[in-house]
Parts: C-alpha cells; sequence; structure tokens
C-alpha cells in the first residue's frame, strides 16, 4: 500500500491533482476540500489509499490519515464503492460521519449524493462501532491544512463550483449555492461589524468550509 505522498504539486484539476515524486507525476484523486489545501508548484503531502480493479490502478489523497483511514472504512460496507467513500468525505468530515453513524442520522447520509434512505440505513447498520468516537482520529475535526496556510486569498467560489458539479450538481444549482453561502458571508461580516463592502471575508474564506455548506443549501432545496 502506498501510505502517502510527498513532493511537489505539478497540476491541480477538478477532480484531483498531479504530485511529482521522484521525477514520476502521479495523478491522485481528492475530495474538493483536500484540493483546497494544495497550491501548484508548492510541496505537499497527502495521505494515499491506493484501489485495485481489473482494468485500473486508482490512488485516493486525502489531507490527513483520519480522512484516508475514515475512506477505507467506508468501504467495507456493503453498496460503498471509492467513489462513494470520496463523495462522502466530500459532503461531512470524519468525526461529522461518525456522529453521524452513531446518532443513525439517516437523513443527514442522505445528503450525500448517490445514497438513498435505504443505503443509509444499511451504512448506519454495518459501521455502526466501527468508525470510531468523534475526535478519536486525530486531526479529523475538520480543520483544514488551508485554514492555517499563510499566503494570499483562496479562490474558493471556483473550487466550490467545481465540487458541486463533480458530485453530480447541476451548475445553475452550484452556482445559486454558491450565491446562497456568499449572501450569508456578507450578513455575518455585518453583524459583526466587519467591513466586508470589498468582498474580503468571503475572498479569505476556506473552500472545504464553503463547500460543505453549499451542499447543506442544496440539502434544503
Amino acid at each position: 500500500m502506498i501510505s502517502h505522498l510527498a513532493g511537489k504539486v505539478a497540476a491541480i484539476a477538478p477532480e484531483g491533482a498531479v504530485i511529482e515524486v521522484g521525477g514520476v507525476g502521479l495523478l491522485v484523486q481528492c475530495t474538493p476540500g483536500t484540493l483546497a489545501t494544495l497550491r501548484p508548484g508548492e510541496h505537499a503531502r497527502v495521505a494515499t489509499s491506493l484501489v485495485v480493479r481489473e482494468d485500473a490502478l486508482t490512488l485516493f489523497g486525502f489531507a490527513t490519515d483520519d480522512e484516508r483511514d475514515v475512506f477505507v472504512l467506508l468501504q467495507t460496507a456493503s453498496g460503498v464503492g471509492p467513489r462513494l467513500a470520496l463523495a462522502m468525505l466530500a459532503v461531512f468530515t470524519p468525526d461529522a460521519l461518525r456522529r453521524a453513524v452513531l446518532s443513525e442520522d439517516v437523513a443527514a447520509l442522505t445528503r450525500v449524493p448517490g445514497i438513498g434512505r435505504k443505503g443509509a440505513q444499511r451504512i448506519v447498520l454495518e459501521l455502526a462501532g466501527r468508525l470510531g468516537a468523534p475526535g478519536s482520529g486525530g486531526p479529523g475535526d475538520g480543520s483544514s491544512v488551508a485554514a492555517a496556510r499563510p499566503g494570499g486569498p483562496a479562490p474558493w467560489r471556483e473550487q466550490v463550483r467545481a465540487g458541486l458539479v463533480n458530485l453530480g450538481w447541476q451548475a445553475r444549482d452550484a452556482d445559486q449555492a454558491i450565491a446562497a453561502v456568499e449572501a450569508d458571508l456578507a450578513d455575518t461580516a455585518a453583524a459583526d461589524g466587519a467591513n466586508g463592502a470589498d468582498g474580503a471575508p468571503a475572498q479569505a474564506a476556506d473552500p472545504a468550509v464553503m463547500l460543505r455548506a453549499a451542499l447543506r443549501k442544496l440539502s434544503r432545496a
């Protein structure tokens, strides 16, 4: 098993990143939240899981070891393959998934594209007690490397839009959800007395957090 990759980020696409290790560019499929922590030309480390199929070898990358471990565990549930497991981690942090399973929150799990009520009930039944308690996985509390990074503002709008489209939402619906999230940001800035007239608070937002906020908007639509 390839446990992690450490190297220069050669390229980023909506569905993954190419990380150069020893002169070889390795394509890693990632959640939008993980992609938000990567910058082309910069050094990065991602935890990885290699999925072997008869016709393909696919490498999946994660911002933390906890995300990787949860990704592997999710696939032990009936009907959950790597793509669906990745979609679950795009919607939920590892600890949010633990809370949903422990509390048998079927409605929350159905917010993931591709999971219906019966599928959510099966996941709860099969993973109960296996994901651990919230906070038990180390850095799985939803904090992102991007949030701690110094530097310029993240272009979260395009990253969130690409993430929503990759998860199966129509571009029009994605744009409406992003607009609703931006409106919430502006209201929060105004309530806090921040000078949000130039949009600075929205520019500095964490893409992973904004993606989850947009998904909540879409789940209520």
